[in-house]
């Protein structure tokens, strides 16, 4: 996976990059905020990035505010880096956009752990967006072949609610809490199979 480390300290880049690499990740370098921003709002940006949170022209905070404005943004996991340790400012950089936090300086250990499991969040949700829109796909498919299809939701609704919530809605009609992932997959294959089967 790539990642983007923003680090204006070389001799902090240098250590990240190096760590990094070792651990078989690409890495792209910038030394201020501003240059993050546009490798992040770049296509095939980086799905996981490393922001301090005092740099140059922008700070890390800022970007992550401005990343996560951004309408069409994909997946991405902001590892926030940073000396403040208060509450307050953990508080604020998480509130701004970034999804985890380490202090520096920074123990190897305990970066690999953060970065880890950034990577499989990430993992998850590009499954999870690769697989909604397949299932888009696949009822706009089922629609065509036979317009009144309806689709009836194993998990208790009744073909009229579930018309209405997905004729108002669409897909989002039906992701709603306590859906996980996986859940989401497998009630809307069940609907799927048995549209196909209603329409033969």
């Amino acid at each position: 996976m790539k990642i983007l480390i923003a680090e204006d300290d070389p001799v902090s880049r240098r250590l990240l990059e190096a760590t990094l690499g070792k651990w078989g990740y690409e890495v792209t370098s910038t030394s201020n905020g501003t240059d993050a921003w546009e490798v992040l709002a770049a296509p095939q940006a980086p799905k996981l990035a490393i922001l301090d949170w005092m740099m140059p022209e922008m700070d890390g905070v800022e970007v992550c505010r401005r990343v996560r404005g951004r309408p069409d943004q994909g997946p991405l996991h902001i590892l926030l880096l940073t000396a403040r340790g208060r509450k307050e400012d953990v508080i604020a950089g998480l509130g701004a956009g970034a999804d985890d936090y380490i202090t520096k300086p920074f123990d190897q250990e305990e970066l690999r752990a953060r970065v880890q499991v950034g990577v499989r969040i990430v993992e998850l949700q590009t499954t999870l967006a690769a697989r909604v829109q397949e299932l888009e796909e696949a009822l706009v498919r089922l629609k065509s072949v036979r317009p009144d299809v309806r689709v009836v939701l194993s998990s208790g609704y009744d073909e009229a609610d579930a018309t209405r919530r997905f004729t108002g809605k669409g897909l989002a009609g039906f992701v709603q809490k306590p859906y996980t992932a996986a859940s989401l997959a497998e009630t809307m294959k069940s609907a799927l199979e048995r549209s196909s089967r209603a329409v033969h």
